[in-house]
């Protein structure tokens, strides 16, 4: 047949050269047969045209070989197409016809909230074995699909709770909503109604254990795409179980889904415990919370380590600590304050606990005679802070153990607190090598940390009285001895989480310290003035809320502690 194609072309492209050249070059190809009506060929092209009209009427040159079959091959394409559309659609229609669960599942509409149901949702982790035989509604997401003949189980979870729902083929559920169940994407948010039941056996991978649902009703509510970037089975997996594993820059690339893990979950809600306990201790003791800016006119705590930016016709900076405007609120007489809000550190640290932006729980107060007063403050609201996150949290922190296993933070009660000489002596007693008056390196603070955790069995302690030469130059000489300071640092797990002092109050000496420190004064002229119109003595500190959390809980790095972490290398999602 192909054969008697390519010779019909043949004889067409023949004959038009005959007529062209007739005179003085033969044709290469003469038809053998002539055709009519009463001798047609043995056969009809009907496929392909060799010849085409063109738009005003003429024709059109004639198609090439090669051409000729790739336009046969489209339009067989293209007719198979159609035929296969019209068969699936034809099927389609005959399930849907025979489909008598077709009300009970499916896609709803968009919610633009055109309409109040009533109906009432119970939460994943509310369901209680009281409500056994009831009918419950729950909304969550697709965690797992798995189909096994007439039957589909579904694991559905919200945050960190989960809980098994169980569809089986009967006069209500037809096999057509079990495929339909068992092809829902993961991670897409469904509403499931059902009967809560007693499950048969333990169900070991939801945390909803002893209780299952079989379901009557499945609705997606918002469908996620097939391909995800990463599976949250593997972005949850703990640290001592094999499987693939999900590296850091690709969870926080892909930080929504990151953050649906149940350790993250988790490890957000006690961040939020760790502000929420802050803010209530010291509002019970008389504190008072006030709002810094963040935009400043010069370096908080002097040095390069500063986020300039341009302000209308002059430059600005991100400020590094709310300290200067924590002092002025207690020399206007507000004697007792705290601040929750963002810091900014231009520091290019890659390490695995500093960040260029964080949260700042700051705290000032005025004190009668010593300095100590305010540390006493101090240490009893982080004792606080550790008790109620205990209490109130046990649960989240029992979640993020499973993830992420760690001993639970220890801390003794009054908090421990040693002087700088003590420390020095206990380091160099241990073979350190280090000046009385050198600053403590990261791994120097972290061997401190073992050497206090064996002593006295605590993660947490207070190191008073650094030297002066390594403090800001607000920090208060000691008048024992000038070599050190009216200041301390506080440690968890033998890492330093909050740095204070008693702040200088008098202008002149402040004005002094500035000189020594090479700080222009008229950058600082009114926090300087602020102290000429009387100002009590007055302390604080101030702790970054994510360090907190991460050393807490004994996780690895800060970027596990911050939603979405902002260091040297990163400034999104």
């Amino acid at each position: 047949y192909q054969r008697r194609v390519r010779g019909f072309i043949r004889s067409l492209v023949g004959a038009a050269t005959c007529n062209n050249h007739a005179l003085t070059h033969p044709p290469r190809y003469t038809p053998q047969t002539i055709h009519s009506a009463s001798n047609p060929p043995r056969y009809t092209p009907t496929i392909l045209s060799v010849r085409t009209m063109t738009e005003n009427g003429g024709e059109a040159p004639a198609l090439s070989k090669s051409a000729a079959k790739k336009l046969a091959a489209k339009q067989a394409k293209e007719a198979k197409k159609a035929e296969t559309q019209a068969r699936l659609k034809a099927e389609a229609e005959a399930r849907d016809a025979d489909d008598y669960s077709k009300e009970r599942y499916g896609k709803l509409p968009t919610c633009n909230s055109s309409e109040k149901t009533g109906r009432k949702w119970t939460e994943v982790e509310d369901l209680c074995k009281e409500q056994v035989n009831d009918e419950v509604l729950i909304r969550a997401r697709v965690h797992l699909t798995r189909l096994t003949g007439k039957q589909c189980f579904v694991k559905l979870r919200h945050r960190y709770f989960s809980v098994q729902a169980v569809f089986a083929v009967d006069d209500k559920i037809s096999k057509q909503m079990l495929k339909y169940i068992g092809g829902c994407p993961k991670e897409s948010i469904v509403d499931v109604r059902g009967k809560l039941v007693t499950a048969a056996t333990p169900v070991e991978s939801c945390s909803q254990k002893n209780l299952e649902i079989q379901g009557t009703t499945f609705h997606v509510v918002s469908e996620a795409v097939p391909q995800l970037p990463l599976q949250i089975d593997d972005a949850a997996r703990p640290l001592a179980e094999d499987g693939p594993v999900v590296n850091q820059d690709t969870r926080l690339n892909n930080r929504i889904l990151d953050l649906r893990t149940p350790a993250n979950q988790a490890i957000f809600r006690i961040g939020h415990g760790v502000a929420e306990l802050f803010r209530e201790y010291l509002t019970s003791i008389g504190f008072t919370e006030f709002h810094s800016p963040k935009i400043i006119s010069a370096a908080s705590e002097g040095g390069a380590n500063v986020f300039q930016v341009s302000y209308f016709k002059g430059n600005a900076y991100l400020a590094q600590s709310p300290q200067l405007y924590k002092q002025m609120a207690i020399c206007a007489d507000i004697e007792k304050v705290f601040t929750v809000g963002a810091v900014f550190r231009a520091e290019d640290s890659n390490t695995h606990r500093h960040l260029c932006e964080f949260v700042g729980l700051d705290i000032e107060m005025a004190f009668k005679e010593h300095y100590h007063e305010a540390l006493d403050v101090i240490g009893n609201m982080f004792l606080n802070m550790f008790k109620g996150l205990q209490t109130r949290y046990a649960t989240e922190i029992e979640t993020v153990y499973k993830q992420y296993p760690n001993e639970p933070f220890k801390f003794i009660e009054p908090a421990l607190r040693l002087e700088w000489p003590e420390a020095i002596a206990m380091l160099k007693d241990a073979g350190v090598e280090i000046g009385d008056f050198d600053d403590l390196s990261t791994p120097q603070e972290k061997f401190l940390g073992k050497l206090v955790k064996a002593k006295y069995d605590t993660d947490f302690y207070i190191l008073d009285k650094f030297p002066l030469s390594i403090r800001p130059f607000y920090t208060m000489p000691c008048p024992h001895d000038p070599r050190y300071s009216n200041s301390y640092d506080i440690f968890m797990r033998g890492e330093e989480i909050m740095s204070g002092a008693q702040r200088i109050h008098d202008p002149v000496l402040l004005e002094e310290r500035a000189k020594v420190h090479e700080i222009d004064l008229e950058t600082i002229r009114s926090y300087i003035d602020s102290f000429k119109f009387g100002a009590n003595p007055h302390a604080g500190g101030g702790v970054g809320a994510e360090r907190v959390l991460m050393l807490y809980l004994g996780l690895d790095n800060i970027r596990k502690t911050s939603m979405f972490p902002r260091d040297p290398k990163r400034i999104t999602p």
